[in-house]
């Protein structure tokens, strides 16, 4: 890889790397389908491990022999991008539809 991490990541195991804190399992739920949306728009999926509030994402090209490509730092550009006011939105929903 010849570019530098976006803010925030890191390089393990030939894969671009970050955890986020969420305030809950809902918050850290609706930051994961946020994520979701993103991948599926570029068709570039992150491996992700949701655990209780934490969301681990780590992201290489599969189809490149899981190295860091254009698609990955891409992708960690969007992720970093998404505003706390789309993931709120989402929040708020799964919270309504947990509560049905």
């Amino acid at each position: 890889m010849d570019q530098v991490p976006p803010p925030g990541w890191t390089v393990l195991h030939n894969a671009l790397t970050r955890t986020f804190t969420r305030a809950d399992f809902v918050d850290a739920l609706a930051f994961t389908l946020a994520v979701g949306k993103l991948a599926e728009a570029d068709n570039h999926h992150p491996d992700i491990d949701l655990r209780y509030n934490k969301v681990l994402l780590n992201l290489s090209t599969h189809s490149e022999g899981h190295k860091i490509t254009a698609k990955d730092l891409l992708l960690a550009e969007k992720i970093n991008g998404l505003s706390e006011a789309d993931i709120r939105l989402v929040s708020d929903d799964v919270r309504r539809r947990f509560a049905a």
